[in-house]
């Protein structure tokens, strides 16, 4: 059963992305783009066999264990969700190509997971703040691979030579304005997260989490600099792409790095 899930949704990745690039291809071509309706069905059929393998991967009686590479494969997925509503109302498709591979490969990764995690209560607040944290690192993710769009698509401008994919992407000031966006609404959910986790996990500052939380609150400081700075001196550009890789690696490197030292690094007693 479980094997079928994951073919099921491997395959439904393939195509979405294989229907986004021949649409692409279209556009490049000054074609009209077809089959929208075909891609809008074949990403929602991806997202719930993805998430039917999130679920097997994680569930637990009476909790949940969500491993090194479980973690990874629902912050693509979470990912792939705010792109596919993003997408409804803005041309990102072009996004698609860069990210779902990403969210493919995350998918897949809990089939090859080898480490140690315990699992995990719900109770008392514990999962909200879990959930919460683990939306904001999926928009703070989405907002860095828009960064690095955003600093692909300035760097063929200043060169003159906006071919290729660059030119299916929305304009550059379109392109700043939903990366402040994104990195705004992860902020906030981010802010949650913190205080949730604050309020609902006992002992935050513990041995297994300290070096999780003081990392995340670094990471908060460097996106809440990056927006402070945006709105009082008008960085963006270069900045503003520096600034949220920067805050991306310090938060990745908080939850995901803490993750596979724990699970992988150190033995369980």
């Amino acid at each position: 059963m479980t094997i079928t899930i994951n073919l099921l949704a491997t395959l439904a990745w393939l195509a979405t992305w294989l229907l986004i690039g021949t649409r692409l291809r279209e556009r490049l071509l000054t074609r009209q783009p077809q089959h929208r309706q075909l891609l809008i069905v074949l990403w929602v059929v991806a997202l719930l066999m993805h998430g039917l393998t999130i679920l097997h991967a994680i569930w637990q009686t009476p909790g949940i264990t969500i491993h090194f590479a479980a973690a990874g494969s629902i912050v693509m997925w979470l990912c792939s969700i705010l792109l596919f509503v993003t997408m409804l109302t803005r041309p990102l498709e072009t996004m698609g190509i860069f990210v779902l591979p990403f969210t493919l490969t995350a998918m897949l990764l809990p089939l090859l997971n080898a480490g140690h995690t315990d699992a995990i209560d719900l109770g008392h607040g514990v999962g909200v703040h879990i959930f919460i944290s683990l939306l904001a690192y999926s928009i703070l993710t989405l907002a860095s691979l828009q960064a690095m769009l955003l600093a692909l698509q300035n760097k063929h401008l200043h060169n003159h030579h906006p071919g290729g994919l660059i030119r299916t992407l929305p304009p550059l000031l379109d392109m700043e304005d939903l990366l402040f966006k994104l990195v705004l609404l992860g902020v906030i959910l981010l802010s949650f997260g913190l205080l949730s986790g604050s309020l609902y996990v006992d002992n935050l500052f513990g041995q297994h989490l300290v070096h999780k939380t003081i990392l995340s609150i670094i990471a908060w400081i460097v996106f809440t600099t990056l927006l402070v700075g945006h709105w009082q001196y008008g960085w963006r550009g270069r900045i503003a792409i520096r600034w949220t890789l920067s805050g991306f690696f310090i938060l990745m490197l908080a939850f995901f790095g803490s993750k596979f030292v724990l699970e992988f690094l150190v033995k369980p007693a």
